[in-house]
């Protein structure tokens, strides 16, 4: 059965009023809920710990910013927008004891909930909007007065009306404009995981360095299997995106049309999918979750070090190099060092 999809008739932006909004964190995502709320018509404020440089940009675009305790405190929707090895600390030292009944709590990912690195109180509300795309295309869109499909789930319903906020919230950054899907947080949380470890991040850029790799081993210049195994990548991403695989293949040569139908399920075959398999188990039984809990609260020192070996891979170097001679691009360099939540949204 096709799953329904909720759109701007099916939700009520008065559910809304009289009720007093707060986004914690100013980064990606928490910037674009709060303006678009704002730009809604709601009450908005913003929870930022005391020297957080996102209050003097917050407070810039128009927002009354508080300490994150007493946003808590005064809001009666509360968007945790910080990220997932955060949300602990946060919850524990300003969430939790400034909870009530009748409030509610609100996540744009599942992870925290489903895999209890926090724990929720039954009395309250526990809700999901997690729009399909980053902070700054869930902005541009809506001011385009147009919107990002959008996810929406229910852990907690104590107040009866938890779906009803969720789609008003939805609503509010524009989701309902595109189209809003129901889901539950394990569903939402087991499935991003997979698809960032298996195919997005881990599984392409794993195939890329391997392409990249096999072609210098046997003797090709670096340039050439730069601009064949990641340059061109985008170009058949966005053709996927813009017409699923069938376009994609519609829009290639013939010549790469044969070559991918009849090598690639070489390339990625039936052992590949198994070991998808196990890692999906291995996700399901909260095993990752545990070891990057783990490894976040042991100072991140294998992590880092993984970073930074990577960093120095020579597609890299090879990389900075061919972007830098591409003036379509707005090229960027990550400097050493710097955080992944400081780089994607300025949130530090």
């Amino acid at each position: 059965m096709a799953a329904k999809i909720y759109t701007d008739k099916d939700a009520d932006l008065s559910v809304l009023e009289g009720k007093k909004l707060a986004v914690i964190g100013f980064g990606s995502q928490g910037h674009a809920h709060a303006l678009n709320l704002k730009d809604s018509g709601c009450e908005v404020i913003i929870g930022l710990y005391a020297n957080s440089k996102s209050r003097e940009v917050a407070e810039n675009l128009g927002f009354q910013v508080m300490d994150t305790a007493d946003a808590v405190k005064a809001a009666d929707v509360i968007f945790i927008g910080v990220p997932d090895t955060v949300i602990p600390a946060v919850y524990e030292a300003d969430v939790a004891p400034n909870l009530s009944e009748g409030k509610c709590l609100l996540f744009s990912h599942g992870f925290a909930v489903h895999f209890e690195t926090i724990t929720v109180p039954d009395n309250i509300d526990v809700i999901m909007v997690a729009p399909k795309g980053p902070g700054h295309t869930v902005r541009s869109q809506f001011v385009d007065g147009k919107g990002v499909p959008a996810l929406i789930a229910v852990k907690n319903d104590a107040s009866g009306s938890a779906k009803d906020i969720a789609l008003a919230w939805a609503k509010g950054v524009g989701g309902t404009r595109a189209g809003v899907f129901e889901t539950n947080f394990r569903e939402e949380t087991v499935t991003d995981l997979f698809g960032e470890q298996c195919v997005l991040c881990g599984g392409a850029s794993a195939l890329v360095k391997a392409g990249f790799e096999t072609l210098t081993e046997a003797g090709y210049q670096p340039e050439m299997a730069y601009f064949e195994c990641l340059h061109e990548l985008k170009l058949i991403v966005d053709l996927m995106i813009e017409s699923g695989i069938a376009g994609m293949r519609f829009s290639i040569s013939e010549t790469a049309e044969y070559g991918d139908v009849t090598v690639g399920p070489k390339i990625i075959d039936a052992s590949v999918k198994e070991r998808m398999k196990e890692q999906l188990k291995a996700i399901e039984a909260g095993e990752f979750a545990k070891e990057w809990t783990d490894e976040y609260n042991g100072g991140n020192e294998n992590f880092n070090a993984i970073r930074k070996s990577e960093a120095q891979h020579p597609i890299e170097e090879v990389g900075k190099k061919l972007r830098s001679m591409m003036s379509w691009l707005d090229a960027k360099d990550v400097a050493e060092g710097q955080s992944q939540a400081s780089y994607i949204s300025g949130s530090k």
